[in-house]
């Protein structure tokens, strides 16, 4: 009787197991607000398949990475990518890349990918690169300077950065743990919302005059 209730037990747990240790896919777009009727809603965690018969080898190859592009920004930098929205081969493949392209003193301002990690190689010229840790982790900053050949790893969802401390041009390559990363900028998401946040409550977290707040949130 008592190996009849060990085999019962464990019977119960192999059903169990799966279900507590199972988890919802991560999403690969901002939010997703239920609807009751299909024909108001789409389709998201990718996107609808093409028939597999007339599937060619131009669903899988993008050329956009061979050209450089346009630095003359504020920030001095251009990133082009390669992501599911512009090479449909990439959809369920969990996978993107990027092409960063860096004037001398350009930078790929702080930002964040809330759905991937990050990989970066320098193809040229010198940067400087580094993440800050959680709250929980006491805010640390990790950096490198990083030459020609060089690669580090910004940890998905940390704020990151780039800067070419070089006299020249820089490029740089990333590769992204997500079909759809996703990107949000620090400065711009924090002062160029729309509609704009309160002064009052950025001032009271940044510990300045409304109206310096005011004078950033006009620059975004």
């Amino acid at each position: 009787m008592k190996s009849l209730s060990y085999i019962a037990v464990l019977s119960l747990l192999a059903l169990i197991l799966p279900i507590a240790i199972a988890s919802d896919p991560s999403p690969l777009q901002d939010f997703c607000v239920g609807v009751n009727t299909p024909a108001s809603g789409v389709f998201v965690n990718g996107k609808f398949c093409k028939d597999p018969r007339i599937v060619s080898a131009d669903d899988f190859f993008s050329s956009v990475l061979n050209r450089p592009g346009n630095v003359n920004k504020a920030v001095g930098s251009n990133v082009t990518a390669v992501n599911v929205n512009n090479l449909g081969g990439l959809n369920t493949l969990g996978i993107s890349l990027v092409r960063i392209d860096y004037a001398p003193n350009g930078q790929n301002p702080p930002h964040t990918h809330p759905r991937a990690t990050e990989i970066l190689i320098v193809q040229q010229g010198t940067l400087l690169v580094g993440f800050v840790s959680s709250n929980q982790d006491g805010n640390r900053l990790f950096t490198k300077t990083l030459k020609v050949g060089d690669v580090f790893v910004f940890p998905e969802g940390l704020i990151h950065f780039q800067f070419n401390v070089g006299r020249t041009p820089a490029v740089a390559i990333a590769a992204l743990s997500s079909q759809n990363a996703g990107v949000i900028t620090v400065a711009n998401t924090v002062f160029g919302s729309n509609p704009a946040i309160d002064p009052n409550v950025l001032a009271r977290a940044f510990q300045m005059d409304a109206n310096v707040i005011r004078d950033l949130q006009n620059r975004f």
